[in-house]
């Protein structure tokens, strides 16, 4: 198994403003883009924009780490006595979530 940080979310009510912040004032290469969503070229690791609130302690920044078979990581995970979510399928991708022993939220996704 082998994880790599790919993505750090940040979660936002606007948007346009960072959506013009990190393409156009930094720069950033818009990698993808769907309703509530935008991803960023930045590097060996992205920055993805999700529309929602962001609640400071309740819903950070999500460190989000690639993982070409989602279900064989996650069950790898769990034998390694980590809880994660259920796997959830999107049109192109697979993903589960999980935390820290913090509480910081972590994915596990095959997003490329």
């Amino acid at each position: 198994m082998k994880l790599e940080l790919r993505r750090i979310i940040l979660f936002t009510r606007n948007m346009e403003a960072m959506s013009r912040f990190y393409g156009e004032t930094l720069g950033l290469k818009l990698a993808e883009s769907a309703p509530g969503w935008k991803d960023y070229q930045a590097g060996a690791c992205a920055i993805a924009l999700h529309e929602g609130e962001s609640k400071i302690g309740n819903r950070p920044p999500k460190l989000a780490f690639y993982a070409a078979d989602v279900a064989a990581t996650r069950a790898s995970l769990a034998r390694r006595g980590i809880k994660l979510g259920k796997i959830i399928s999107a049109a192109h991708h697979d993903m589960c979530d999980g935390k820290d022993p913090d509480g910081n939220a972590f994915q596990i996704s095959s997003r490329k």
